[in-house]
């Protein structure tokens, strides 16, 4: 006994609805629905694979996420090159600083002249050390900080040429050493900075250092 069509014998029998898909399953062709609770995707957009950047809110679709920029801002001048000090104002600060460290030696000086022999010669020498202990703290402040008391009171200050930056203790004290070429020839190089382009003395030249105006 024979059901339906002989010729398909696999066939629905006649009468019954075409079979579905199961319930809960959604048909071919359809896309898949989602989870309860996760909102459903925008039909024709990938899927986001794991491994790869996430879309930038109202970044264009397709483009590619921004890095974040290289290092951060280096130091230095930031602004550009700070205005360089005239001649005027270097002269100021330097007589300043002649008069810290010239003073005290002279003070002592007078006193251990007044004093006599025995105490006389404890003044001068409590004045020699006075005179070399500032003539170093100078340059320490000058290397480290670029100002010394002098500069700070005119409002200057000693940077490298090439980064804005102090020199350092060494390098002030190769410059202090380098005003030789400044004195040699009838103290032109101490003048050099009325004319020059940069207000460098033979000094700065040879240690690429300027005097700017401090900010």
């Amino acid at each position: 006994m024979s059901f339906g069509d002989p010729n398909n014998p696999y066939g629905q029998q006649p009468g019954q609805p075409p079979q579905g898909p199961p319930q809960g399953q959604p048909g071919y062709g359809y896309p898949q629905q989602a989870p309860q609770g996760v909102p459903p995707q925008g039909y024709g957009y990938p899927q986001q694979q794991p491994g790869y950047p996430q879309q930038q809110p109202g970044q264009p679709y397709g483009a590619y996420p921004q890095q974040p920029g290289y290092g951060g801002q280096q130091p230095g001048y930031g602004g550009g090159m700070p205005e360089l000090a005239h001649w005027g104002l270097r002269a100021g600060g330097m007589i300043i600083d002649g008069l810290v460290i010239g003073v005290p030696y002279l003070v002592l000086g007078g006193i251990g002249g007044a004093m006599g022999d025995s105490g006389g010669a404890v003044f001068a020498l409590i004045g020699f050390v006075a005179l070399i202990g500032l003539a170093i703290w100078q340059l320490y402040q000058e290397g480290t900080t670029g100002q010394t008391i002098g500069k700070k009171a005119v409002g200057i200050r000693l940077l490298r040429e090439a980064d804005g930056r102090p020199l350092g203790f060494g390098m002030a004290f190769v410059r202090r050493l380098a005003h030789f070429l400044d004195s040699i020839a009838c103290y032109i190089g101490w003048l050099w900075p009325l004319w020059d382009e940069k207000k460098q003395t033979f000094a700065d030249k040879v240690c690429s250092s300027v005097v700017v105006k401090a900010n």
